[in-house]
């Protein structure tokens, strides 16, 4: 009888150049919003807000921005990475155009680098996706490199091919809302006072609060973004792994610290760019994260309301990020840090 269980890509399966439509379109309900904010505790009002939303030239309240991302990067899963061993980084992600409740996400991947390992047991994928609405207009897009298990270590090596990633997404490349229109009720709705004239670069912040991640959030959160990587909520699978548990999807602490950078940041309204990003360790249940902030970099953009901050998130776990000392030496990472996030976000300027 035949086999008709699709496993996923091997390393030996992808081949440069191929695209691979992803399975599972995915209409987004207001109910995927309402249990987002359940599992993370985002704030940002525009998100929430429908009124604030349309005063700010919105036609309703756009989904979250890391909603939208975890929906889309979910329908790779089972080609890309279900097979992998690490998801090693991000680069060059592009937040194109807002996400709205009743819009169809779908997604697709081209393989643009791919590098077999020494030991000839696993290799390095790396993938351009693109995701598109309904009216097939592109909404996201972003590299990612991925470690993936060989099925076949009898299968030879492809021709080395890493691809150039830029450093950051330059600022003119940004997608920046024209429609937006500042309106004095933002900041009573924000609770914010601080504009991008605020900030200074180099500027270092420690959120106060902390986030426990516990089973049920973790698990819960990858079942919504239909991310099926067994690692994340096979229990009985991890139990024989060196880890002994699951471990929660990097995504989950990635909107962790989002939410908790809110203190200090309450009038960054939506995110531009995920310039590149490292989940440096792994988390699991019980572990409480908490954050911190440094501005890299600040624009000023074309829209005359409208400035831009290049933030580094830093997530770190178990311990207040002021006892952190180093958050990365020539060894490594600390134990303590789980997330090294540099990204960019739209906050409008003083006085407009």
């Amino acid at each position: 009888m035949q086999n008709k269980i699709h496993a996923g890509h091997f390393f030996e399966d992808f081949k440069l150049h191929e695209v691979i439509h992803h399975a599972t379109p995915r209409t987004i309900t207001a109910g995927d919003c309402s249990l987002y904010i359940a599992l993370t505790g985002a704030r940002n009002p525009l998100h929430c807000s429908e009124p604030l939303a349309r005063s700010l030239g919105y036609p309703s309240a756009p989904v979250d921005d890391l909603l939208a991302f975890h929906i889309a990067f979910g329908k790779t899963v089972p080609d890309i990475s279900v097979n992998a061993i690490a998801n090693l980084g991000y680069a060059d992600m592009r937040f194109l155009q807002p996400v709205y409740v009743g819009d169809t996400l779908a997604t697709s991947s081209e393989v643009i680098g791919l590098k077999q390992n020494s030991s000839g047991k696993s290799g390095v994928v790396w993938v351009h996706s693109t995701t598109v609405n309904q009216h097939q207009q592109p909404v996201l897009s972003w590299v990612r490199w991925v470690m993936v298990h060989k099925k076949n270590q009898d299968a030879p090596a492809p021709d080395t091919v890493i691809p150039e990633l830029p450093e950051f997404v330059a600022p003119e490349l940004l997608s920046v809302p024209a429609h937006f229109t500042m309106q004095p009720t933002l900041a009573a709705a924000t609770g914010g006072q601080y504009w991008w004239e605020d900030y200074a670069v180099d500027e270092c912040m420690r959120h106060p609060s902390g986030l426990t991640i516990n089973e049920s959030d973790h698990t819960m959160a990858t079942h919504l973004y239909q991310n099926n990587a067994r690692l994340h909520f096979d229990a009985h699978l991890m139990k024989s792994t060196p880890q002994g548990q699951c471990l929660v999807y990097g995504g989950v602490i990635m909107s962790a610290c989002k939410a908790l950078s809110y203190e200090g940041l309450e009038n960054a309204i939506a995110i531009l760019a995920i310039n590149g990003g490292s989940h440096a360790n792994p988390s699991y249940a019980g572990d409480t994260i908490y954050c911190m902030t440094k501005v890299l970099d600040k624009w000023a953009l074309p829209h005359p309301g409208l400035g831009a901050l290049r933030l580094r998130m830093v997530g770190v776990k178990n311990i207040p990020p002021a006892t952190l000392e180093n958050i990365k030496t020539a060894q490594g990472y600390h134990p303590h840090v789980v997330l090294d996030l540099d990204y960019t976000v739209l906050i409008p300027r003083k006085g407009n």
